[in-house]
C-alpha cells in the first residue's frame, strides 16, 4: 500500500493516520521520539508493508511484469492500488474522499513540528496540489512513477513500466480487493468503517 492506503487502514484516529504517513519516512527503531500513538501508527505501517509483501495476490502481480521491470514491482503496485482505493473510496469508506484527506492534512499540520524535513515538504505541498485526491485520477500513475523513479538511488524512467501491463488492469483491480481484504482481516476492525460486501472474499493469510 501507498500513502492513501495506509491512511485508510489506520482507521479514524489521526495520530495513527500520521504514523501511518510516516512509516515512509521514519526508519530503524522507535525510541519515543514521537508520541505513542504516532508510533503505533509507524509500526502499524510497517505490519501492513510485510504482510501485503508475503500475500498471494502480491506474488501473483508481480508475475505480470516484464523483467526489467519485475525489481520495481512492489512500487508500482503500491502505486495502481492506491488509485484503486481513490478511484472506489465511496465503496470502502463512509466519508468522501475529499472531506477525509482535508481531515488529515490538518492533523497532519498540528504535528509539523514533530516531522521529519522529507514529511514536513509532503505536509506543505499536499493541500495545496490536492495530492492524495488526485490519485483518483489515472492519468497520475505515470506521473507518480516518474517521480519516485527519478528518486532512486539509480534514476529509472518507472514510468515506462506502466504502459505494458495495461492488459492486466482487470488482475490488479482483483488483487487490490483480495489485499485489501487480507489486510483488513489481518489488522481487525477498523473504527468508524463499515466493511463492503466486495472485501467479502476469502483470503488465506
Amino acid at each position: 500500500m501507498n500513502y492513501l492506503g495506509h491512511l485508510y487502514l489506520a482507521g479514524s484516529d489521526p495520530d495513527m493516520q500520521v504514523g501511518g504517513l510516516l512509516g515512509d519516512f521514519v526508519k530503524g527503531p522507535l525510541r519515543g521520539d514521537y508520541p505513542p500513538r504516532i508510533e503505533a501508527g509507524i509500526q502499524l505501517h510497517r505490519r501492513v508493508d510485510a504482510l501485503c509483501d508475503s500475500l498471494p495476490a502480491t506474488r501473483q502481480l508481480l508475475e505480470v511484469f516484464p523483467a526489467p521491470w519485475r525489481r520495481y514491482g512492489g512500487i508500482v503496485i503500491d502505486v495502481v492500488f492506491d488509485h484503486l482505493l481513490a478511484r472506489d473510496w465511496d465503496d470502502f469508506h463512509p466519508q468522501p474522499l475529499d472531506d477525509f484527506c482535508q481531515t488529515f492534512y490538518r492533523a497532519l499540520t498540528g504535528h509539523r513540528a514533530l516531522l521529519p524535513e522529507r514529511a514536513r515538504a509532503f505536509c506543505d505541498r499536499a493541500p495545496a496540489l490536492r495530492w492524495l485526491e488526485s490519485y483518483r485520477d489515472a492519468e497520475q500513475i505515470p506521473r507518480v512513477l516518474a517521480h519516485i523513479g527519478q528518486r532512486l538511488r539509480r534514476p529509472r524512467h518507472l514510468e515506462q513500466a506502466w504502459p505494458p501491463l495495461q492488459p492486466f488492469a482487470a488482475t490488479f483491480e482483483q488483487g487490490f480487493r483480495e489485499n485489501l481484504a487480507a489486510l483488513t482481516t489481518a489488522i481487525g476492525p477498523t473504527p468508524g468503517i463499515t466493511r463492503h460486501p466486495c472485501l467479502d472474499v476469502a483470503v488465506r493469510l
